[in-house]
């Protein structure tokens, strides 16, 4: 039971963060990108409030927690989300999914440039070559791109790069921490939130006259995509382990490409999703022989404490 729970958490949690650039797409028809993201951000902040409560736990007490989580929270939530939304306006929200899906590569980028200990071998560089020549692809620069175009592919360029930026720091700075998941993804959004609010208002006054669809947009980008996504998240790294959750960025441009296609009817050349694959199968490949040979050392030192 628990590991068809976590399965279907994982098939959840997929299709939560592939549906947001639909929702993107369509809130950015009426709202600012600042004021997307600050939707985004805000009702997250008050789910995982609410769940914190629920569960009777705190926020963080020390200040260089608060410290790494704005760090966190700049670089995971209120870079990127305004960005994707800005790009938004501009390319499909099919682009925007599979721009995404290029994370681990930027990731791998930064961790080669930031963690000195990450020494480069000629698994990661082959995997840094495939995954370059994968976001060419996915470009397509021999059709031409126009100015509004290409600025909507380097924002959700950008997005993607603060990911990876994101997922670097947070490896280095809040993973070993004892405070819980839950609580640093609330502090991270509370302080994304006090972000937003400050320059909200360089996006004009955002409309409230939202019809239906819209507000759904805005219940599941931020009840949903970055409320209980942090929830599921936890779980599932619980029950699975990191390396089994970190399989979502494969899926996630799966659904937003079937749901850019289908819903808004949008179009999709065969460069986008083969560049996509290119990426995402240069990043799998170049992982995995680091696990086969993790799982072979794991096994000495366990053969070695038999003795």
């Amino acid at each position: 039971m628990a590991m068809q729970s976590w399965r279907a958490q994982f098939v959840a949690l997929s299709a939560i963060w592939g549906s947001s650039f639909l929702c993107i797409k369509v809130l950015a028809e009426v709202w600012a990108p600042v004021h997307v993201a600050l939707a985004r951000v805000a009702l997250g902040a008050l789910f995982l409030v609410a769940a914190l409560a629920v569960r009777r736990e705190r926020l963080p007490r020390d200040r260089a927690a608060w410290g790494h989580a704005a760090v966190v929270g700049a670089l995971m939530n209120t870079l990127p989300f305004t960005l994707f939304a800005f790009g938004e306006q501009h390319v499909s929200s099919v682009i925007a999914g599979l721009w995404n899906g290029t994370t681990p590569l930027m990731a791998l980028v930064a961790v080669l440039l930031f963690l000195p200990e990450e020494r480069p071998d000629r698994r990661r560089l082959a995997g840094l070559a495939g995954g370059f020549g994968g976001l060419v692809v996915l470009l397509g620069p021999w059709q031409g791109l126009g100015g509004d175009q290409l600025l909507g592919h380097l924002a959700c360029a950008l997005g993607a790069c603060c990911y990876g930026l994101g997922l670097t720091y947070t490896r280095r700075n809040l993973s070993g921490r004892s405070e819980s998941g839950l609580s640093l993804a609330t502090a991270q959004l509370l302080c994304a939130t006090a972000m937003l609010v400050v320059v909200a208002p360089l996006g004009g006054t955002p409309s409230l006259a939202l019809d239906g669809g819209q507000v759904a947009g805005v219940l599941v980008l931020g009840v949903l995509g970055s409320g209980l996504a942090y929830v599921l998240t936890h779980s599932i790294i619980r029950a699975a382990g990191p390396t089994t959750f970190s399989l979502v960025t494969y899926v996630i441009p799966i659904f937003s490409t079937l749901l850019g296609v289908t819903i808004l009817s949008e179009s999709v050349t065969w460069n986008e999703p083969a560049g996509a694959a290119i990426v995402l199968g240069a990043m799998w490949a170049a992982a995995r022989p680091a696990a086969r040979v993790r799982a072979r050392t794991m096994g000495r030192q366990l053969d070695v404490s038999r003795i």
